[in-house]
């Protein structure tokens, strides 16, 4: 007989969830790690949806002023079998405040929004302004504050005045709390007003966790790291907790044990293996099997197998990333895609500005978002003489698998005719119809895989190997895709094998971006991709597994900007 569980997606407030008794997995032993480890400002990064808005929630109704006749809300958890713990529950002044929705497109915009969300937190402490303590300039800044136009300099330092504030009205030192301090960042370097946004947030995070004789301890959690130079220039007594640390492993997401317990009680215990195969894969530092809490809800809830977690949307970013990659980028996400993983330094400080050219930074934000599992490491020593440790990664699940996959083939969505098109003619060997629509695709997507930055214009190599991941997604059902990547300069070959050689045709593909300097012409370009793929005998390998030579189409692809031509 299995238990009744009541799930309620979406909710991040801890006193709701224990209100309700909604299912809830106890990660109350959070606390007193944190409080344990005495670290005075700690920033923790995790995927999105992992739980960082509720386990901050739960911090500060365990630690605030504010729930000190709530007790009951711990009473039956792991952290109140500790006398200590029961004692420091509701005794310290709490600020908590998030950037989670600050979703501007300008940075007047983002300003204004983190202005209101000071201002309300100002509100709500407003008694303090008519203590006896308080001085006429205390009083005037407190009313600036609660103002509807809140000056810069007022703003940067607000949450190290009001902390200097509750000190005096308490005599305890305050807690300061801050969620989703990144997503301000990820939003700024989309829409290109990083740089002013940075020297607004560097002011505010150094007055509030630097300079802050009034601060007991404070959290920050968000996606990524930003690097040190941007934002904490100065914050030396930072502690910061990525994915790859060992601290608060257990905290964020759901561990085996934990998923598998609530299977049963649902009487889901038959489902193990598929949940595993599905949504199991996250590692946070040496903590391998732990499962994204949001899918997991969301199945016991609605008991289907789907993307929960991987809905694209959230990340444009990434998807951006991915599309306008340069061709090492691409190459490794085909590996990824047919299952093998890449070897890749990382460098866990994301430095948004370099986003654009830097591999290694898109790589680390993959990971830190959560699309990509370390699988393992090891440290050589590079040219200067610096141990840099080398990174082995796979995509994390299934749902991951698919999410790239549905990102993939809606690059091609508005030319989904068009593509399909071409892909017919290509196994039916019609080389004019490939030709004509080869050219109606890479007319209508070629701007999509650009970065815009060079002006020259764009690289063909950003569009093909693009098109070729599309084929890879589209094809994989029936095809093996294998890609031949020693094959030299701004060339680069395709092989299409047939799951069941015999009923469908094999393809031999070699792309090749013309160099005005070697060929007089486009033609001479696709001649001589012809002609590697014969000096190459690449149709023996195919022979050798017994498909028959009438069965191996071959094409050279010449490109030169958004012109392609295909010959056989």
């Amino acid at each position: 007989m299995h238990m009744a569980v009541n799930v309620a997606i979406g909710v991040q407030d801890f006193s709701t969830i224990i209100e309700n008794q909604y299912f809830y997995v106890d990660k109350t032993a959070f606390l007193k790690e944190w409080w344990d480890s005495g670290d005075s400002v700690t920033l923790i990064t995790r995927p999105r949806r992992f739980g960082k808005t509720l386990t901050m929630s739960m911090t500060e109704q365990f630690f605030s002023l504010g729930y000190a006749d709530r007790s009951d809300l711990f009473a039956n958890l792991e952290i109140w079998k500790d006398e200590k713990y029961r004692k420091l529950q509701g005794t310290y002044p709490v600020i908590s405040l998030s950037f989670a929705r600050i979703k501007e497109r300008d940075y007047e915009k983002t300003k204004q929004k983190m202005c209101e969300i000071l201002r309300n937190i100002y509100i709500k402490f407003s008694y303090v302004k008519d203590y006896e303590k308080m001085t006429e300039a205390d009083r005037a800044y407190y009313d600036r504050m609660m103002s509807d136009n809140i000056r810069e300099t007022d703003a940067t330092s607000s949450l190290y005045q009001l902390s200097d504030f509750l000190y005096r009205y308490y005599g305890k030192k305050v807690i300061i709390l801050l969620d989703e301090y990144d997503t301000p960042m990820q939003e700024a370097f989309v829409d290109g007003y990083w740089d002013e946004l940075v020297s607004f947030t560097r002011s505010l995070f150094n007055s509030t966790f630097k300079t802050n004789p009034a601060l007991e301890r404070g959290i920050m959690t968000g996606i990524t790291r930003v690097s040190k130079e941007s934002i904490f220039s100065d914050l030396n007594n930072l502690k910061v907790v990525t994915t790859t640390s060992d601290e608060y492993a257990t905290t964020f997401g759901f561990t085996e044990p934990e998923v598998f317990e609530a299977l049963e009680k649902c009487g889901l215990g038959g489902e193990k293996k598929e949940v595993k195969r599905w949504y199991d894969g996250f590692i946070f530092g040496t903590h391998k099997d732990i499962y994204n809490p949001w899918s997991i809800l969301n199945y016991l809830d609605s008991q289907q197998y789907t993307t929960y977690w991987a809905n694209t949307s959230a990340n444009s970013l990434v998807g951006k990333l991915v599309r306008e990659g340069n061709r090492d980028i691409k190459e490794k996400f085909e590996k990824l895609l047919c299952g093998e993983c890449i070897w890749t330094e990382i460098d866990e400080q994301i430095v948004y500005n370099q986003l654009n050219g830097s591999e290694e930074a898109v790589w680390s934000l993959l990971l830190a978002s959560g699309y990509l599992k370390v699988l393992s490491y090891e440290s050589y020593l590079d040219i200067g003489e610096r141990f840099a440790p080398r990174y082995q990664l796979a995509l994390t699940n299934l749902e991951v698998k698919i999410m790239f996959q549905r990102m993939i083939h809606d690059w091609f969505v508005p030319v989904k005719s068009e593509y399909n098109d071409f892909v017919k003619a290509m196994f039916l060997g019609d080389v004019d119809a490939m030709n004509e629509y080869m050219n109606r695709v890479a007319l209508q997507t070629f701007s999509y895989f650009d970065t815009g930055e060079r002006a020259s214009g764009a690289e063909p190599e950003r569009f093909y190997h693009g098109f070729v991941l599309g084929l890879l997604v589209d094809l994989q059902g029936s095809y093996y895709v294998k890609s031949n990547r020693e094959s030299g300069f701004g060339r680069y070959d395709i092989m299409l094998e047939p799951k069941k050689p015999g009923k469908d045709p094999a393809v031999i593909l070699e792309f090749k971006v013309r160099s005005t300097r070697k060929e007089n012409s486009l033609e001479e370009t696709a001649q001589s991709a012809l002609a590697q793929i014969k000096d190459r005998k690449y149709s023996e390998e195919l022979k050798e597994k017994g498909i028959a030579g009438e069965q191996i189409k071959e094409y050279g692809f010449a490109f030169e900007g958004k012109n392609v031509l295909i010959v056989n």
